[in-house]
């Protein structure tokens, strides 16, 4: 078989085809002496001590023939054993080490060999801390019956539930046997048909190689239910026909994006609907998305969430970032790819509204950030990944592709973003080797219209370039001039024609009111348009935002149900800093107190920084 350049280049350099050479600070993985192409999971789910037990099989491919040491990432993990697969195929003990654990990378686990193994078998358990998994009893479920299980391994959490390689560098295959309770279905990121009977043994299939943050597991009372050919949803039943009804559009999308970027590599396209302590809209895990309840709004308003994880099925998924100083590789082209879905799916006007709703909340986060973080290209010093999340990676990395389509012409541009897809499908690589593939095919064949000093500017330098895209609506123009009137006392609240608002406009609106509004007119507007008990998740929260900082203490008994029944960072995280920020740390503190068993892990040290 004829390798492409870049898989040429990574043979003759040694290294396998499974891994990438890369700087990543957040793994102890030996890449360069020994490579995991393939796990094997068998694990038992045991709700009752909130832990997975059971081992995970290597299949391992040497890099350097004097290798006979393995090395992966764990935390929080107790190791029972260790055993290989010698050369004549018996199974032997193997010698290992857990080292201390550290704040960040975990414990490092070091396995010797006295021969090249070709397999490798570790027996362990993860323990109820494990910062990758979240376990909730039946009452914190929608159902109230069967308790609730699931993962979420990006950036570096997939060590606490799998002893692994944890860094996007490699990429692997696995295949899973799943034991949970009988009336308890599992599911992964994986083939789910071994799913489609409820019986308690679960077998799973991941064919195409993935990096190790992907690999992802749910366990709980879970109906199924086809919303097309190659889409389906998994959910309590409380909230299945629901969400079936909000994303029956995902086809559609599917669709729309085959025709602009090429097939989608990745067979179904399947949605898991978690409980509402999931930490983030969505998880892109292949085949079966994780996504929050609080999306589903009843009118569609807040499907551009399904258009971003679908997207990953591109950009992430097929074409992933190395390390995670590269983050922007994966979410500033899916921020891109799902605004173009979006525009197909929905109309031009709904997504040039999402683009500048979203450009607007960079720019005001970009004033809290320190500068060296509101670069492209990050520097995480040792840090944890997520310490360093914000809009940058995202927004600001779809306004440079923006920026080029703008100076290209949509037509060159997307030529140019499905040959990188192409390239580089199933394949990790660092910002350095993105500009250099960028310059070769974009820069240099057309030569005169975007400069490398300008590439750079996007990517290494700290804000946004001075002719960087601020996209405008002329819906939110109008909003404004509205709103603008509204404020000198010349219409009432009333008057305001907000019949045929979408539910962007609202966010436009409430998100620009002032700060200093004063109780007269927050209460005029609570008083016509009810938005306390806003059924709109990004309503609501926009609109608490503005009440803490207006002081409106008739938010309050409804900003605690918000806090305590729903722990998505993005909606929960900025409420508890402005409570704290605007004098309400006390009362915000009770109400953490009550809602922390309810958070997952990710949820729980954020907030707890920022009370500590």
């Amino acid at each position: 078989m004829k390798l492409k350049p870049v898989a040429l280049a990574l043979a003759l350099s040694g290294i396998s085809l499974h891994a990438v050479a890369a700087n990543d600070e957040h793994t102890y993985a030996n890449l360069d002496e020994v490579v995991s192409t393939h796990l094997y999971l068998d694990l038992d789910v045991d709700f009752d001590d909130k832990q997975l037990e059971g081992f995970v099989e290597h299949t391992l491919d040497w890099q350097d023939a004097n290798a006979r040491t393995l090395v992966l990432d764990t935390r929080d993990l107790e190791i029972d054993r260790v055993i290989y697969q010698g050369k004549s195929g018996k199974w032997r003990e193997a010698k290992f080490d857990l080292a201390p654990r550290d704040d960040v990378k975990g414990a490092k686990l070091t396995i010797k060999f006295n021969q090249q193994a070709p397999k490798v078998r570790i027996y362990y358990n993860s323990l109820p801390q494990a910062s990758g998994l979240q376990w909730l009893t039946p009452e914190q479920t929608a159902s109230k019956t069967q308790p609730f299980m699931y993962s979420q391994s990006q950036a570096i959490h997939a060590r606490s539930w799998i002893p692994v390689q944890d860094t996007p560098a490699m990429r692997v295959t696995y295949n899973a046997r799943i034991e949970t309770p009988k009336n308890v279905r599992a599911v992964m990121s994986a083939d789910n048909t071994g799913a489609f009977i409820k019986d308690g043994d679960y077998f799973f299939d991941m064919p195409q190689a993935i990096p190790p943050y992907l690999i992802a597991i749910g366990a709980g009372n879970l109906e199924y239910k086809e919303m097309s050919h190659q889409t389906a949803i998994f959910a309590e039943p409380q909230i299945l026909d629901a969400s079936v009804a909000e994303f029956n559009d995902t086809q559609a999308m599917i669709d729309k994006t085959n025709a602009m970027y090429g097939e989608y590599a990745w067979g179904r396209y399947d949605l898991l609907m978690l409980p509402p302590s999931f930490p983030f809209g969505g998880m892109e895990n292949p085949r079966l998305s994780f996504i929050t309840p609080t999306v589903v709004a009843g009118d569609k308003s807040l499907v551009n969430l399904i258009a971003h994880e679908l997207a990953h099925s591109w950009s992430g998924n097929l074409v992933t970032n190395a390390t995670w100083e590269d983050l922007w590789l994966n979410e500033g082209f899916t921020s891109y790819v799902e605004n173009r879905i979006m525009e197909e799916v929905f109309g031009r006007d709904r997504a040039v509204m999402e683009q500048s709703l979203d450009a607007a909340g960079l720019r005001a986060q970009l004033k809290t950030i320190d500068a060296p973080d509101t670069r492209l290209n990050l520097k995480l010093n040792g840090r944890d990944p997520d310490d360093a999340f914000s809009s940058v990676p995202y927004t600001k990395g779809q306004l440079f592709l923006i920026y080029l389509e703008e100076k290209y012409g949509r037509d060159v541009f997307d030529e140019f973003v499905k040959g990188y897809f192409k390239e580089y499908s199933f394949k990790s690589l660092t910002t350095a080797q993105f500009v250099t593939y960028l310059q070769a095919n974009l820069i240099d064949k057309h030569p005169g219209v975007v400069s490398m000093d300008k590439v750079n500017e996007w990517i290494f330098e700290p804000g946004l370039p001075a002719d960087a895209p601020n996209p405008t609506s002329d819906a939110f123009e109008k909003v404004d001039t509205l709103t603008a009137t509204w404020l000198k006392g010349d219409i009432t609240a009333a008057e305001l024609p907000t019949a045929n608002w979408t539910v962007h406009e609202w966010l436009h609106f409430i998100n620009n009111l002032p700060r200093d509004l004063g109780n007269d007119k927050m209460v005029e507007l609570d008083t016509q348009f009810n938005l306390t008990a806003s059924t709109n998740k990004e309503v609501a929260f926009a609109w608490f935002m503005l009440g803490v900082g207006n002081g409106y203490d008739a938010i309050y008994p409804a900003l605690d149900k918000h806090l305590t029944g729903i722990g998505r960072r993005k909606l929960i995280v900025p409420l508890y800093k402005s409570l704290i920020t605007n004098g309400k740390r006390d009362w915000a503190y009770e109400v953490y107190q009550g809602a922390r068993a309810g958070y997952h892990p990710l949820a729980q040290g954020t907030i707890d920084a920022l009370f500590n």
